[in-house]
């Protein structure tokens, strides 16, 4: 037999590090909901964590311009000298963080920069700690990285916040990083300064542990809430934390792909190692859009940042409405993450009990036509998540059919 043959009759074999690791539940169920779409069904699409804005009009100029000048080629590796800049500004002017050019790096998206820090860092069997509910990407990346996630539960008692107690308990030898998201996707939570100052008091007694911080949704945040970033609230952390940041939420700028971060140099030299045989440099237009973006102005941001409050208010009163459902209200971002214990247990017209989140969304999608998504792909449940990016007339409509699907049950 040759080695063709054999190699055909065993079939393809996939690596070890993603057999337990599949496409994102939310893109599963993006792609279940445009297929009926595609049929004709009326389906409002909830899931997806993308503002509904448009990059600002000076951003996509500043793209053409560069065009124009024929900056069309590679750029330096890990981001131009001109976005680099256009970071250390930013993170001085923003979060009263001083880092030097060595210190910060560029990537295709917030996702590269994540992956690049954990592949440079983690060794086989080395742990990440993740509070749940959070981002589905998080522990995919530590594991295909060959780290083990895990995962503290944070329910809606401790406001979706990782509580010191948990962290220290968490915390052993071979824990490599904590990572934290303020203000979160899925749920909104937000940390404030007081929220944080116990968690590094922990980190602080921990000096083998790193803080990866995922401040992505940073602008978007309600109530007069005020950011902040560790390492801006505890300088004696900032040599052993990776502050990571992008362009794709606050300037709607999600297809542009340029994620960053600022960090020790030693670490974003080995991140750099890693990019290097990976995709290389982001896209040399992107990169000078996104100057445009944080140099640019930026009082749209309050503007973008006031409607998205208003959708905020209409879901979490529209879903506390419905009885079965409670959803809390979020400090931030652009989702709800409510719960639906409620639900569980109830039977559908078609006589199938709703036993899980996921049952509860399956039903939605197929009797109301609505898609969000389980609890249980973003680790915690009986909740489901809805992403408020979307006009109002689409939210009022599909709250309607959310709660006309409720009333159905028995």
């Amino acid at each position: 037999m040759t080695i063709n043959a054999t190699v055909k009759e065993a079939g393809f074999l996939p690596a070890s590090r993603i057999a337990s690791i599949g496409v994102s539940e939310i893109l599963k169920i993006g792609a279940r909901a445009n297929a009926m779409k595609r049929e004709g069904k009326p389906v409002i699409i909830l899931g997806a964590g993308e503002p509904d804005f448009d990059t600002p009009d000076h951003v996509k100029q500043a793209a053409w311009d560069a065009i124009q000048r024929g900056e069309t080629k590679y750029t330096a590796l890990d981001g131009t000298p001109e976005l680099k800049k256009a970071i250390r500004e930013k993170f001085q002017r923003e979060n009263g963080l001083a880092y030097e050019t060595d210190e910060i790096t560029v990537a295709t998206g917030a996702k590269q920069i994540l992956f690049n820090a954990m592949m440079a860092s983690i060794n086989p069997g080395d742990e990440v700690i993740i509070p749940t509910p959070y981002w589905t990407s998080y522990s995919d990346i530590v594991q295909i990285c060959e780290g083990n996630p895990v995962l503290i539960a944070c329910d809606a008692s401790s406001g979706f916040r990782l509580t010191a107690d948990k962290l220290e308990a968490a915390i052993t030898p071979k824990t490599r990083w904590v990572l934290l998201n303020s203000p979160s996707n899925p749920s909104g939570a937000a940390y404030s300064a007081a929220d944080y100052r116990p968690l590094l008091e922990v980190l602080l007694r921990h000096p083998h542990v790193w803080l990866l911080v995922d401040d992505m949704y940073e602008h978007i945040a309600y109530d007069g809430f005020r950011f902040v970033t560790p390492a801006q609230l505890e300088p004696r952390l900032k040599d052993r934390t990776l502050t990571v940041n992008g362009v794709s939420k606050a300037y709607a700028m999600t297809g542009w792909r340029i994620g960053y971060a600022g960090g020790p140099r030693e670490l974003i030299k080995a991140m750099a190692v890693v990019q290097s045989q990976a995709t290389s440099c982001p896209s040399s237009v992107s990169q000078a859009a996104s100057v445009a973006a944080l140099n640019g102005p930026q009082d749209f941001l309050k503007e973008r940042t006031a409607s998205f409050q208003r959708r905020r208010d209409l879901v979490v009163s529209g879903l506390n409405a419905i009885e079965g459902l409670d959803c809390r209200v979020p400090d931030g971002a652009f989702y709800t993450f409510s719960g639906c214990a409620g639900m569980l247990g109830k039977v559908t017209p078609s006589g199938k009990t709703i036993e899980t989140d996921t049952d509860f969304c399956s039903y939605l999608l197929d009797d109301a036509h609505v898609a969000v998504v389980p609890g249980s792909a973003f680790g915690l449940s009986p909740f489901f998540r809805i992403s408020y990016a979307t006009s109002e007339a689409e939210l009022k409509e599909a709250l309607t059919r959310i709660a006309a699907a409720c009333a159905r049950l028995s």
